[in-house]
């Protein structure tokens, strides 16, 4: 068994796909109450620290901790945020790498969004990669698709390792075009006529000025940030600011189909509320983020649509867990089982 610290944990979404490749948190570090109640229902024994993580002294940690991972909150590059990068006072990586410094473990995991690849910020991504390389690791990057790993969810997550005198390579995916399996549909956990769980009371109506797209299932033809769920493909990314307008929706009357053909052939606007449209539950859209079924989110309900779409989903987790352990125990990657980084570290440092 592995030893491990998570911080910024989240209601544990990394920690049960690292749990799944034998990996065991000593601590997690969390400052949202509720998210620390739901964390400690699937690992009770792992020591919970709610709060600031500068307030914990990492040093007891040095030497029993091989891995430190966590997801930095990431509002300050998330393309839904203010977008002000490292002069956002909620930028949690210079703290991220100062426990890491502290701790010394053997390899490193550091999730976010994709945002911070993005060309107008990717200057950031490369400061941090500068400092794990600078901490004495070899670090990689790249921006993965939940989807791909069976995740019934289209979530793209950046992901960061680094290990000691040696560079990551990535695993490769094992569902969609570029893997042995089929994606997985949102059907698979989502039913059409049976809700699990409460969804939202927030009617969804027709916006008054729609954005036409090309699918059905994108754009903004309906008020509210929530979009048509297409049963038969992998849902649309969960959003951390569900629970509300901005939940997506079943669209139990195909409404959805036949009012973008109407729009698309020049028809006027429809008005009022969706017929037959209902709201995503917070068990639901734990689902699309692969959580265990018997997992239940502490907390009020805003609070739990808050922890599952701010997670990792456990499944991606545990591909991304499997192939760290795989490495740090000395397996060699190739090009039939794993992805290259986005660029080779020296290339990186030239840049």
């Amino acid at each position: 068994m592995m030893r491990a610290i998570d911080l910024f944990s989240g209601p544990g979404g990394l920690t049960l796909g690292m749990k799944a490749a034998g990996v065991e948190p000593l601590i997690a570090v969390e400052k949202r109450p509720e998210a620390v109640e739901t964390y400690k229902k699937h690992t009770p024994d792992a020591e919970h620290h709610c709060g600031d993580i500068r307030e914990v002294d990492f040093k007891r940690f040095r030497g029993a901790a091989r891995l430190v991972y966590g997801g930095p909150p990431c509002q300050p590059f998330s393309t839904g945020g203010l977008r002000k990068g490292s002069k956002d006072s909620r930028d949690m990586l210079p703290a991220f790498l100062a426990a890491i410094e502290t701790v010394k473990p053997e390899a490193v995991l550091m999730e976010n969004v994709p945002g911070l690849a993005v060309a107008s910020r990717i200057h950031y991504l490369h400061g941090v990669l500068d400092s794990l390389w600078k901490l004495g690791f070899v670090p990689a990057w790249r921006v993965l698709t939940a989807s791909h790993y069976g995740v019934p969810q289209n979530r793209r997550r950046l992901f960061v390792v680094g290990l000691k005198g040696r560079e990551f390579w990535f695993p490769k995916p094992t569902h969609g075009p570029d893997g042995d399996k089929p994606l997985v549909p949102a059907s698979s956990v989502v039913k059409l006529k049976k809700p699990l769980g409460e969804p939202p009371d927030c009617p969804v109506v027709y916006a008054k000025y729609p954005d036409l797209r090309p699918s059905p299932y994108a754009g903004q033809i309906y008020n509210g940030g929530g979009r048509p769920i297409d049963l038969s493909k992998p849902c649309h990314t969960i959003l951390a600011s569900a629970g509300g307008y901005k939940t997506h929706w079943v669209d139990t009357e195909n409404v959805a189909p036949k009012y973008h053909e109407h729009l698309r052939k020049g028809g006027a606007p429809w008005e009022g509320t969706v017929p037959g449209a209902r709201r995503l539950t917070v068990e639901e859209s734990a689902l699309l983020q692969t959580f265990p079924k018997w997992l239940t989110f502490a907390g009020k309900r805003s609070a739990q649509y808050t922890q599952v779409g701010d997670a990792v989903p456990p499944m991606l987790a545990e591909h991304m867990a499997r192939a760290i352990v795989a490495q740090m125990e000395g397996q060699s990657p190739d090009e039939s089982t794993h992805l290259a980084p986005v660029a080779s570290s020296e290339l990186l440092w030239q840049a």
